[in-house]
């Protein structure tokens, strides 16, 4: 499981932006808007990840626990 840290990820809007982009990269996408995280297995490098979210304006750094 990878946990993503998307600070910018405030709204509704927000989240389904985030869903659209990482649902294709990965499996069991979770997402906690409150958190500000994504989680989920994914299919592709972290960086893939992380790349794709900041091509639509959401930067976003591994999580830590």
């Amino acid at each position: 499981m990878t946990t993503l840290f998307i600070p910018d990820m405030t709204c509704g809007h927000c989240k389904a932006s985030v869903e659209a982009v990482l649902a294709p990269l990965g499996d069991g996408l979770r997402i906690d808007l409150d958190r500000h995280v994504a989680e989920l297995d994914p299919r592709a490098a972290t960086e893939v990840l992380i790349a794709a979210l900041a091509r639509i304006g959401f930067p976003a750094t591994v999580a830590s626990d």
